[in-house]
């Protein structure tokens, strides 16, 4: 564009026309396009339909071909196929090999037998060499398992034909060992070493000569189970040298199977050993048992169950060792025997020269024998725990003589008990001393504290310590386990937490045998947790746990003085009087809600003692009720008012009950007087609260049984001050506009009217005609119509009025 041309030259070169009339030309251009496109889709439409019907008539056979459905997908693959086929050829083969030497074998002579039995099985082992080379892998494994089992056939046919005087048992050990020999002789040639089934087959075969052969010997158990360890180590020095495979997984089958009968067979032996010298023997089959595992664990490569088998080693050592220190000691001590072995094995794990699984497994061994020795004594101790719960049926009979009768209430003494403090004391040293790693010391040392624990609680018992001194004991445990609460590490605090309460209620037990054990007991436990809820951290528990005490000792302080129960409750108020007094102290402690809902609870269980007593039972509701009231003045608690207005009711209608009061009204109007109270005090707050919900629940408890009990009342009185009353309601409620005041009183007052009036009413409506009594009806309605439009005039003349001031 040549420079001289501007930018106003070019616009004044340009013809737009005006918008209204550009607007006209697009409308017409997008009708003309519709029209357009209308047409070409019909035209399409004949198109496509022509096409279809010229088609159709072209090729006539196509509507009645039939559709071409896909071909069946087989469910069987062909290896599969052709593998089911072989095993189920061989089995029919030996099943006819088995059957030709059962049952056709007596009618041939000695060259024929061996002529059939020699070709027939060496034509059998021969024919896999020729299909391996052929490819037919399949095949020859289906021949050479035939050929397999044909040698087992021959050597029954040997045994019966040749060998029948010889020993089932001592030919059986033979055969299965010159068979394991053949088979892995077999599976190693050159020509057969692809053949997979040969070499496990040998290995299956070699589990059984030992074994026979020591039952055709006549052997002791001991060299019967000789035999099937021995065994087992074999499987296991085979693991250890052979690769993954089916003949390694055979070995591993075999290891654990002839081990495993192996050493159930030495514990047995060792548990029923009749002297020292059977369990020495039975500890020496234990012995290498545990070799065999310990063996597989250390130079097994590539042994997967490591672990496991470390932890069986040492074991095994525990139970050998064990069984033989048994045969020579007494039986109360064969339990330390144990653990003492077991602790001994912590010196193994110390050793460095035993790789790291060796270690852990006898670690983990050492952990099992002390937790099952610990588990052994659980009987002893819960014994000295749960035993005085017997004396709740026989409170302050007999005194008891000594700490073990105390706790012997109806449970028996376990036996063996006197060593169980040892156990627990060398559990504990293990613990404290043994355990170095920095993740699980602090667990092993509240573990060693919960045993010493343990150990102090059982030991009176054990030493039939006098009942005072048993007593003392476990006062000081209780106490110290509270100063131990001080600690400010938390799993710590909540052990000795946990220890404080179990052993003050163990102590509460116990003291129940004698009156001033128990009163003296239940003060000091009061005093100890009240004194131990100073501190905040365990406020929630000890401080709830006081207040029980202090109930308890309220309640045996009245059974000391030979006081009712009833009378005893009163001693029992003092305690959630003095919960409700400490709870605004506590403030907003995790303490507070605990000790409330503690001091309700008992001042239930004193209504539960006072419930005997009806005067008494009223009096004691009554002081609840004052106990809810004064904690119902807290600005976080006035919902509590609800509970002290219905113990005050409650305390006014039981004695009422009490003074054998029938008049409704002296039980209605101590629910209605309230429930007005906190009507009027709610409409005060809220003053659009409905005068239903503010009003109607008082109204309605005395006016609704008083004018049932004013209709069936003879007497003019009842009814005369039902009326007035009702009429006062109703002016009330008229005066201030009030809807439940003015419906309910109105509506007993017209009841009671009626009641009244009935007679009358009766023989007013017998001497007037029939149209009298509607006829009046519909002058009341008239009137009542009016004096309702007179109103709504008047407020319209208001209306206007105001309208016009303003």
């Amino acid at each position: 564009m040549p420079r001289r041309v501007t930018r106003t030259t070019l616009r004044s070169m340009t013809h737009l026309p005006p918008p209204a009339e550009e607007l006209r030309l697009l409308d017409a251009e997008l009708r003309q396009l519709d029209a357009r496109r209308s047409q070409l889709l019909t035209r399409r439409a004949w198109l496509v339909a022509a096409l279809q019907q010229t088609r159709q008539q072209s090729r006539p056979w196509a509507s009645a071909q039939p559709p071409i459905t896909a071909s069946p997908r087989p469910e069987t693959a062909a290896p599969s196929v052709q593998n089911v086929l072989l095993v189920l050829g061989g089995v029919l083969l030996t099943l006819a090999a088995a059957v030709f030497t059962l049952v056709s074998w007596g009618q041939m002579g000695i060259a024929g037998r061996a002529l059939v039995l020699g070709a027939v099985t060496l034509a059998t082992l021969a024919a896999p060499v020729a299909l391996l080379k052929r490819g037919l892998r399949s095949t020859a494994e289906s021949v050479a398992g035939l050929g397999l089992a044909l040698t087992v056939l021959d050597a029954y046919a040997l045994h019966a034909a040749a060998l029948s005087g010889t020993d089932g048992t001592g030919y059986t050990a033979a055969a299965s060992a010159v068979l394991a020999a053949t088979w892995s002789a077999y599976g190693l040639l050159p020509v057969t070493s692809a053949l997979r089934l040969p070499l496990p087959s040998a290995l299956a075969a070699a589990q059984f000569p030992l074994l026979l052969s020591a039952l055709a010997a006549d052997a002791s158990p001991y060299t019967i189970t000789a035999a099937l360890l021995v065994t087992a180590g074999l499987d296991a020095v085979a693991v250890a040298r052979l690769a993954a495979g089916a003949v390694r997984i055979t070995a591993v089958v075999g290891a654990y199977g002839m081990g495993g009968w192996g050493v159930l067979g030495a514990g047995w032996l060792s548990l029923t050993a009749g002297g020292p010298g059977d369990a020495s023997r039975a500890g020496a089959l234990l012995l290498l048992a545990a070799a065999i595992a310990l063996g597989a664990a250390w130079r097994g490569p590539g042994v997967g169950h490591a672990l496991g088998l470390a932890i069986t080693a040492g074991l095994l050592v525990v139970a050998a060792l064990g069984g033989v220190a048994r045969s020579g000691l007494p039986s109360e001590w064969v339990v330390p025997a144990h653990l003492a072995v077991g602790v001994a094995l912590l010196a193994a794990v110390r050793a460095g020269r035993l790789p790291d699984t060796i270690r852990t497994g006898f670690a983990w061994a050492s952990g099992s024998v002390q937790a099952l020795a610990v588990l052994w004594t659980l009987p002893v101790v819960a014994v000295v725990l749960l035993g005085p719960a017997g004396w709740l049926g026989r409170v302050w009979r007999d005194a008891p003589s000594d700490a073990r009768t105390a706790v012997l209430v109806e449970a028996p003494w376990p036996p063996d008990a006197e060593v169980a403090p040892v156990v627990l004391v060398g559990v504990a040293a293990v613990l404290a001393l043994a355990v170095r790693a920095q993740v699980w010391r602090p667990r092993a040392r509240l573990g060693a504290l919960g045993l010493l624990w343990a150990t102090a609680l059982i030991l009176p018992a054990v030493l039939e310590i006098p009942y005072p001194a048993g007593l003392l004991v476990l006062g000081v445990m209780t106490a110290a386990a509270l100063y131990a609460c001080r600690v400010t590490a938390s799993a710590a605090q909540v052990t000795a937490l946990v220890l404080a309460l179990v052993t003050a209620a163990g102590l509460t037990l116990v003291s129940l045998a004698s009156q001033s054990a128990t009163l003296v007991v239940l003060s000091g436990l009061t005093v100890l947790f009240a004194a131990a809820s100073w501190r905040a951290g365990v406020a929630p528990f000890t401080a709830p746990a006081a207040l029980v005490y202090a109930a308890a000792l309220a309640s045996a302080s009245g059974a000391a003085a030979d006081w009712p129960a009833a009378r005893t409750a009163l001693l029992v108020l003092l305690v959630p009087a003095a919960a409700a007094l400490l709870a605004p102290r506590l403030g907003a402690s995790r303490a507070t809600v605990p000790v409330e809902a503690v001091g309700a609870a008992l001042g239930l269980f004193a209504v539960a003692l006072a419930v005997t007593d009806p005067p008494m039972l009223a009096l004691v509701l009554a002081l609840c009720g004052v106990i809810a009231a004064g904690t119902a003045l807290r600005a976080e608690r006035h919902a509590v008012g609800y509970a002290a207005t219905a113990l005050f009711v409650l305390a006014a209608w039981v004695r009422l009950a009490a003074w054998d009061v029938g008049t409704p009204e002296a039980y209605t109007l101590p629910v209605t007087v309230p429930a007005l109270l906190v009507g009027a005090l709610r409409r005060r707050r809220d003053p659009q609260a409905s005068s239903w919900t503010a009003y109607g629940p008082g109204l309605a408890a005395t006016l609704v049984p008083s004018l049932v009990a004013a209709w069936a009342d003879p007497h003019w009185t009842r009814p005369l001050l039902l009326g007035v009353a009702a009429l006062l309601v109703t002016l009330l409620g008229a005066r201030h506009h009030l809807g439940a005041p003015l419906v309910l009183g109105g509506s007993a007052l017209a009841l009671v009217t009626l009641h009244e009036l009935a007679p009358y009413v009766v023989q007013v409506t017998g001497a007037l005609p029939r149209w009298a009594p509607p006829a009046l009806a519909g002058l009341l309605l008239l009137a009542l119509g009016a004096t309702y439009e007179q109103r709504i005039r008047d407020v319209r003349r208001v209306r206007d009025v105001l309208g016009k001031m303003n």
